[in-house]
């Protein structure tokens, strides 16, 4: 029988996992795993209980939101081999859920873990730390983490949009340089992102788009600064709705980009606090995570890819090496 270490936030959400806790638990054995199961106790506790455990288990599940699946990739990245993950969401917006096409309801979500294929995913790294799905700043980027616990749980996702609007008249760009590919870039942004998702902060409007989840490369995102009160409204109103215009925004794809700014800027990655930088270094790790989502699309391409290709390797990172060192 394999075996399934199963680790979940508590505390997530509204809490939804504490009625749900059985049923999941019943899936997975009745899919055939033996599972352990793992409540966390205290932030980065996740992290450390995947990082230690995980080799002794043929497959690793996580329920939370974004913190909790992102602290499961960071720990998986430091494994040997890649150990398919399973993801349940029990947040309040569920971005990589949202983009993955993971199902909200956690008793079908559980349900695609068992009947699931794999699918390997890229991963980011922000000055040598690894994130899942977005590293950002600037208007709205602080607004997940800076937002009670309690709130979010009675509130769900309107709890962000409430307090993004009372953030409003507080926004200031920042001024700085951008270099990726051989291209330099100067101006004063708003707004940063940079992504490999569809659904940033609940809004999929965000990001254009073109996104290709196993690629190597990230969607980057600049919204430029706007002159007035009127026109920052208008900017981040576009920012939310998808009705930006090109004079407002710069966007590109690369593997590896640079930001250095005049002033220490607070960062953010997958929707928590990501250190205060004046020099941003980010790179993408591509197909470094071994996600179990429903097959699709998605699936079914890179699997044939990978039934063409017999030197790919088994193990995080592999793919990246190669695209990296040629970046570099």
């Amino acid at each position: 029988m394999k075996k399934l270490l199963f680790v979940f936030n508590p505390h997530a959400g509204k809490g939804l996992i504490k009625n749900n806790l059985c049923d999941i638990l019943n899936i997975l054995t009745a899919g055939g795993y033996e599972v352990t199961a793992y409540p966390t106790q205290a932030p980065m506790d996740g992290y450390e209980k995947i990082l230690a455990d995980a080799k002794n288990y043929d497959v690793v599940a996580c329920s939370g939101g974004d913190g909790t699946l992102s602290e499961a990739v960071k720990a998986l990245m430091h494994q040997d081999k890649k150990i398919p993950l399973g993801y349940i969401p029990a947040g309040s917006t569920n971005d990589f859920a949202a983009s993955m096409s993971i199902p909200k309801q956690m008793t079908i979500a559980a349900q695609a873990i068992v009947d699931g294929v794999t699918f390997d995913y890229d991963v980011g790294e922000f000055n040598g730390e690894y994130y899942v799905y977005v590293a950002g700043f600037g208007a709205f980027t602080d607004v997940s983490y800076e937002t009670s616990q309690s709130v979010k749980n009675v509130l769900g996702h309107m709890a962000y949009i409430i307090e993004g609007i009372k953030r409003l008249p507080k926004y200031t760009g920042y001024t700085m340089t951008v270099e990726h590919d051989g291209e330099v870039i100067e101006g004063s942004f708003i707004l940063g992102l940079i992504s490999n998702s569809t659904s940033i902060g609940g809004m999929k409007a965000l990001v254009r788009k073109g996104v290709y989840f196993d690629d190597g490369l990230f969607e980057v995102t600049l919204v430029k600064t706007p002159t007035g009160a009127l026109s920052l409204q208008s900017t981040l109103s576009g920012a939310a709705t998808g009705k930006l215009k090109d004079k407002d925004f710069v966007t590109f794809k690369t593997n590896r980009v640079k930001f250095t700014s005049v002033a220490d800027i607070p960062w953010t990655m997958d929707g928590e606090a990501g250190g205060i930088h004046h020099e941003v270094e980010i790179v993408n790790h591509k197909q470094a995570v071994r996600f179990i989502v429903l097959p699709d699309d998605k699936t079914a391409e890179q699997q044939l890819i990978k039934s063409l290709d017999p030197e790919y390797e088994d193990k995080p990172d592999a793919a990246a090496d190669t695209e990296n060192s040629e970046a570099e």
